[in-house]
């Protein structure tokens, strides 16, 4: 089954696979990606707009209560968790920090897979915590697609590793891999 939305998970070392995944997306790939990555909460940045000149999509940063639509890359705001209603608009939350961040990976996948059961696509890359490992356990339950980044390839397997240890039937693949299953799978 086709997944509704693509969400990727990544902290210290995740950006340039992102940056990797996103050039090599085939263009008729139309369903949201949401990226929720570790970012310091009073940094600015201009990590939206490399990512606009890395993709096709639409890229902006998630706003309280805007509804989710295909062509649209979505970035996680600081100091934020992300959460998905049952009508799928976004919900920020500023609940306390989970496995030391907000946003929290964890947050986001549980909530993505609560709502859209099967229908979710997760994927988690480096990153030197265990945040993602239990949300995207609570996602392969809800039969949603579940992957991870080779550890061997990430440059900071914590986060994989985590993932891999709590749950053994995620698929273990390197970028390459993980592009050419988004391309194959998620195509319309």
């Amino acid at each position: 089954m086709k997944p509704k939305v693509i969400i990727i998970g990544g902290s210290a070392g995740a950006f340039n696979t992102i940056l990797s995944i996103l050039n090599q997306l085939d263009k008729r790939i139309n369903i949201p990606i949401v990226i929720v990555l570790h970012r310091l909460k009073n940094a600015t940045s201009s990590f939206e707009s490399i990512l606009q000149r890395n993709t096709h999509y639409t890229v902006k940063e998630i706003e309280d209560k805007e509804p989710m639509k295909n062509g649209n890359l979505y970035t996680a705001p600081a100091d934020y968790h992300v959460l998905l209603e049952e009508d799928y608009n976004f919900s920020l939350d500023v609940s306390e920090l989970v496995n030391f961040s907000r946003p929290s990976i964890d947050v986001t996948f549980e909530s993505f897979s609560t709502v859209l059961l099967e229908k979710c696509c997760g994927i988690l890359l480096s990153g030197s915590n265990h945040d993602g490992a239990n949300g995207l356990k609570i996602m392969a339950e809800n039969n949603g697609k579940t992957i991870i980044q080779d550890c061997n390839e990430a440059e900071f397997a914590n986060m994989p590793q985590a993932a891999k240890t709590i749950y053994n039937k995620h698929k273990e693949l390197n970028t390459k891999n993980i592009i050419n299953l988004l391309n194959n799978e998620c195509n319309q």
